[in-house]
């Protein structure tokens, strides 16, 4: 697969069948993304696959009331659990070396996406979700100070063969020259 097609296919999949995710998937998934770039080549990301029922039962309890991931979560062959180091992406000696405070959030927003890329082109599919009860969801699964737990990716195998996406701004909407709103295309 090309990865121009990757990029173009891949959709959030909220339907899952029952069959599992191997360990193997598991694994080329997290070889891949371990190649994510990050700042200064910190690698701040880690993540906490999990598959026990149960678990995942209480991890989906941490998602607000309503949330339409909710039952594709708990189909899921497994939990994602993407978690970030703190205070050390975009610092320098234990220093902000940046003005964006939570640069943790740009470098993990990188391994999630090889991480869904990687899972498409395996036949897989995954969603990403953040709205919920994140400190929860960080004491129910031991997740130290010091890091954050900052999203869930249920993954499985689509019930339903991939449609088309929503459309997308056009290149001339989200791209400018030499300054703000100067199109470049």
């Amino acid at each position: 697969m090309e990865l121009q097609e990757a990029i173009l296919k891949r959709r959030s999949v909220r339907k899952f069948t029952e069959d599992l995710v191997t360990d193997d998937e598991l694994r080329q998934i997290f070889e891949a993304v371990r190649w994510s770039p990050s700042w200064a080549n910190t690698q701040v990301w880690e993540f906490i696959v999990v598959r026990v029922k149960a678990l995942i039962e209480k991890v989906t309890g941490t998602y607000v009331e309503k949330n339409p991931a909710t039952k594709c979560s708990l189909a899921a062959s497994a939990l994602i659990v993407a978690c970030a180091k703190t205070g050390v992406s975009g610092s320098y000696d234990g220093k902000d070396a940046t003005a964006i405070k939570n640069w943790y959030m740009f470098d993990l927003g990188l391994a999630v996406q090889t991480l869904c890329l990687k899972a498409y082109e395996l036949g897989l599919g995954t969603v990403v979700i953040g709205l919920m009860n994140h400190e929860a969801c960080k004491k129910i699964l031991a997740v130290p100070d010091g890091h954050e737990v900052v999203a869930v990716i249920p993954i499985g195998r689509p019930v339903l063969p991939l449609r088309e996406g929503p459309p997308r701004k056009s290149v001339s909407e989200i791209v400018y020259l030499d300054q703000f709103a100067k199109a470049i295309f």
